[in-house]
């Protein structure tokens, strides 16, 4: 188990504390495999990987933070359509079904009956 303790703080409440928090991480490395920098690298990574990865097509592309659905079931619902619509996207692409290179491009020629022959085989 590992332990890193966080401190962040709100960029528009500058004369406020920041707040502080601990986050836990499982790992199947020894603890002689690393050490304490080498696995905050490993971490920071991790979730470098995530924001500049998933977040970024999400918001950017599909403009996720735009979206103001305050019902949970339906922003549930929303966000598991964008993330079905990058999977069918990465797939396309691993199968050599489409030439376009960006999300959005690809999303705004897309209808069930161009996907849905992506989703057989």
């Amino acid at each position: 188990m590992i332990a890193v303790a966080r401190e962040s703080q709100d960029l528009t409440q500058l004369d406020t504390s920041p707040a502080s928090d601990i986050g836990y991480y499982a790992s199947s490395l020894a603890a002689d495999q690393c050490d304490a920098a080498q696995l905050l690298e490993i971490i920071r990574g991790h979730w470098s990987a995530i924001e500049n990865g998933t977040h970024h097509r999400r918001d950017v592309t599909l403009g996720e933070d735009a979206c103001r659905t305050q019902a949970r079931p339906a922003a549930a619902v929303l966000a598991s359509l964008r993330n079905l619509a990058i999977g069918v996207f990465e797939l396309a692409r691993e199968r050599q079904r489409t030439q376009v290179d960006t999300l959005k491009s690809w999303c705004q020629q897309q209808t069930f009956a161009t996907v849905w022959p992506i989703l057989q085989r």
